[in-house]
């Protein structure tokens, strides 16, 4: 029953990311990868921004050093997500099960887990994560499929959808949190920067992000801290 309950409440999830992982798929054979390769990607890393992050770095023939450095900043908010919510696992969690249900940690999920009013066992998260894993990489699949068969115009078309996703996290919160509002115009300042100004040609577009979130971050948090009250 716990893990029937889990993938109904997945289901909303796996809908969203959907036609998310639709337009990276798209992008994935943009830059001249395979079908297989692009669901390989999305099987092994359920992670929208460090996908994207991780293929322009690939894309742009960077090093394992930028590959690795730019996944620890962008996905660092998982391990907090994952220490956060090791408080509502019940005694059902083994070792084994928080190390196999942490890969499964996205921001939906570790959203609708944390709101449960009680603490939650491995079934219900094990089918929490199972729908929003079939919908991101079966939406990646058929991505992948349609930007070898679709005309150029549609897939430019499509491959903004996951773009349109970033928008639609950032605004939000931008609206109600000064920091965060600071922290992207910094963030999209710098990175406008380092693309157009010609002496940065030398910083690669995996660096280029690394620094955008390191410098952001940290003036917002120097800036703008968040009081513990507000955590609270």
């Amino acid at each position: 029953m716990d893990f029937k309950k889990g993938i109904k409440d997945g289901m909303p999830i796996a809908v969203g990311y959907l036609s998310v992982s639709f337009g990276f798929g798209l992008m994935v054979v943009s830059e001249g990868f395979s079908v297989l390769v692009a669901t390989i990607i999305s099987m092994t890393n359920l992670t929208s921004a460090g996908q994207v992050a991780g293929l322009a770095v690939i894309a742009a023939s960077g090093t394992y050093a930028e590959i690795a450095l730019t996944q620890l900043i962008i996905n660092l908010r998982y391990a907090l997500m994952s220490i956060s919510l090791s408080q509502k696992l019940d005694k059902s969690f083994t070792t084994f099960h928080r190390f196999s249900t942490a890969f499964g940690i996205t921001d939906e999920i570790f959203a609708v887990a944390s709101s449960k009013p009680t603490d939650i066992n491995r079934n219900y998260m094990y089918g929490l994560i199972t729908m929003p894993f079939i919908g991101w990489t079966g939406g990646t699949i058929m991505g992948a499929v349609a930007g070898n068969i679709l005309p150029t115009d549609l897939k430019a078309a499509l491959g903004i959808a996951i773009y349109g996703m970033f928008l639609a996290i950032i605004l939000p919160v931008a609206r109600e949190s000064i920091g965060v509002l600071v922290a992207v115009v910094i963030a999209a300042t710098i990175s406008c920067i380092i693309r157009f100004v010609p002496v940065f040609d030398f910083i690669t577009s995996g660096f280029s992000i690394i620094i955008c979130a390191v410098i952001a971050a940290g003036l917002a948090a120097v800036f703008f801290p968040i009081k513990e009250e507000e955590e609270a």
